[in-house]
């Protein structure tokens, strides 16, 4: 997935060679492929880099899938959240 910028030769390698971030970042586009109507995601930036960060909202912005998440990044609930309840 050239969009969360995983190198084609990552494709060959052990998901458990992988840091936390890029495991991350594969369950994130893993889940993105799923032909679901609805996400739901707890705390999906743990442990991702500020790249990686931007690399994941912009391909919401463009992909605009229906989540709902937890998160504590109060700029990314800003960029990618339509509605926000706080408890």
């Amino acid at each position: 997935m050239r969009k969360l910028d995983f190198a084609r030769v990552q494709f060959e390698k052990d998901i458990s060679a992988f840091s936390g971030g890029q495991k991350k970042k594969v369950l994130i586009a893993k889940n993105l492929c799923e032909q679901v109507h609805l996400h739901i995601w707890d705390e999906p930036l743990n442990f991702i880099d500020v790249i990686s960060r931007m690399q994941i909202e912009a391909l919401l912005l463009e992909y605009a899938p229906t989540i709902l998440f937890v998160e504590h990044d109060r700029e990314f609930c800003n960029h990618i959240a339509t509605k926000i309840v706080e408890l």
